[in-house]
């Protein structure tokens, strides 16, 4: 723990935020990491809680309690060497994690929990200004090669941890750079991209290979997503090269929405439009540039893929946003007792919505109107009730009668999330897809995360279902050990 008394002591220390009315002028980060001397004030609210709930909720297990305490006696060294036991890429997690740990802290239950996320970015931003983090390269290399499909952060995760065993890798990514979504659909105002290039030529140092523009598998990118392959490989091929195969190809087949009206311009997949800004703001030639600016923008979704696209648009000056959810509008507070270790399901208020735009919820999206040449105009909606099935026990919904209404909409952007793998890939290697679509890859015991095709594994996203970034980064790590174990068997 920190210091005996320092949860009574300390109130919780936010990270500074620069002015939303500054920050919203450009796509640059905005938030401070806590120096030193905060870090050691925040890791001294650390309890000795006995059970550390914050380990448990987080998918990766980080072990908070530990490096908290390293904190506060300012061993900083060894408080990274601990998060990086547990944690590929503390940077990446440190800024776009909603912190599931900290609403397992036992410190929630009764005050404002420890600020878990903050101290975790300090140490590794301590730790990289440091030099501590550098390639760890094995003494010999086993003789043994792994191809793995996917460079979002599954992939690197279990691309990282074969390397550093001593396994030949070669990761397989469509696009002309690596990160998956982690490049290609947070905004630089959440995670910049030289972040994920500097871990990117660490694991290139640790002898991880890159090919870029190559598409493995049949056909392409699935509708709506961003896709820079230039060449196909076929499945075949890395069956006979490669000692196994690891599918950590995402959830990427977007939710459409499939009302009258819908084909034509103006309305567009949050993933044609996020990426688009991304190689925009990588100085990268783009074709078909989607923009907002002086634009009524409509943003469908009232997920973190949403947010994303609100504060783009913001920063691309539209003229009004609204963001607008099927489901109905959660409450902003929820009783401890019943939820307590676990995440709640709460109104959350990102940077994005501080910057500006309005949001709604319990609307239901009937028709898209179009004028006569085919211009988008708005929509049509219908507000919704929304109850609990006596049977199933199950929230379901009606429409209200009389509650028709239009919205003006210059762009619309479809942010539903999204359904499960391309099932191309899938379908090239022989994968069997579950009722879901995700690749059936067995959970638990000796063969977890191998699919019914021999020495093919799958993990991330395209196992488990759309999910968070810290879900992949531990869905890598495993799926890593159940490869390394296949192959010594």
């Amino acid at each position: 723990m920190g210091k005996t008394t320092g949860f009574l002591e300390f109130e919780r220390l936010e990270q500074e935020h620069e002015p939303a009315a500054q920050r919203k002028t450009h796509f640059r980060e905005f938030i401070t990491p806590l120096n030193p001397k905060e870090a050691k004030q925040q890791a001294a609210r650390c309890m000795d809680c006995g059970t550390p709930f914050c380990t448990f909720s987080c998918p990766l297990h980080n072990i908070a309690p530990d490096f908290n305490d390293l904190v506060y006696k300012e061993d900083w060294e060894a408080a990274y060497e601990v998060l990086s036991s547990t944690n590929s890429f503390p940077e990446f997690t440190s800024r776009v994690c909603p912190a599931l740990c900290e609403s397992g802290c036992v410190l929630n239950y009764t005050s404002k929990p420890m600020g878990v996320k903050s101290v975790e970015r300090a140490i590794i931003t301590h730790a990289w200004n440091q030099g501590w983090v550098k390639p760890q390269i094995p003494a010999q290399l086993n003789g043994k090669s792994v191809a793995v499909i996917g460079s979002g952060p599954s992939g690197l995760a279990c691309a990282q941890q074969l390397a550093r065993k001593g396994y030949s890798v070669t990761v397989f990514e469509k696009n002309s750079k690596a990160g998956g979504l982690l490049r290609f659909g947070i905004p630089d105002f959440k995670l910049d991209k030289t972040v994920i290039e500097r871990r990117i030529s660490q694991m290139e140092a640790e002898g991880v290979q890159f090919r870029y523009n190559t598409y493995i598998g049949t056909g392409g990118a699935p509708k709506g997503i961003w896709s820079d392959a230039e060449k196909h490989v076929d499945p075949a091929e890395l069956l006979r090269d490669f000692d196994a195969v690891v599918l950590a190809i995402g959830s990427e087949e977007p939710r459409d929405l499939p009302v009258k009206g819908r084909k034509g311009a103006g309305v567009h997949f949050a993933m044609e439009y996020l990426p688009r800004q991304n190689k925009i703001n990588d100085e990268v030639p783009v074709k078909e540039e989607i923009n907002a600016k002086n634009k009524k923008v409509l943003i469908i979704g009232g997920g973190d893929t949403g947010s994303d696209c609100l504060g783009t648009a913001v920063r691309q000056g539209a003229a009004e946003i609204l963001q607008i959810d099927l489901g109905p509008r959660p409450s902003a507070e929820y009783d401890k007792m019943k939820v307590w270790p676990l995440w709640p399901r709460i109104l959350r208020t990102s940077t994005s919505h501080e910057e500006g735009g309005e949001r709604d919820w319990a609307i239901m999206t009937k028709e898209f109107i179009r004028d006569k040449k085919g211009e988008l105009k708005g929509i049509k909606a219908v507000r919704l009730n929304w109850s609990t099935d006596p049977v199933t026990k199950r929230p379901k919904f009606e429409e209200i009668p009389g509650s028709e209404f239009e919205i003006e909409v210059d762009l619309a952007i479809l942010a539903m999330g999204f359904l499960h793998p391309n099932q191309g890939v899938l379908e090239a290697f022989g994968v069997e897809a579950d009722p879901r679509g995700n690749a059936r890859a067995q959970y638990e015991g000796v063969n977890s995360f191998s699919t019914n095709v021999p020495k093919v594994f799958a993990a991330g996203d395209c196992r488990r279902g759309q999910s968070l970034v810290v879900w992949a980064l531990a869905e890598g790590r495993r799926c890593a050990e159940a490869v390394d174990r296949y192959l010594s068997a």
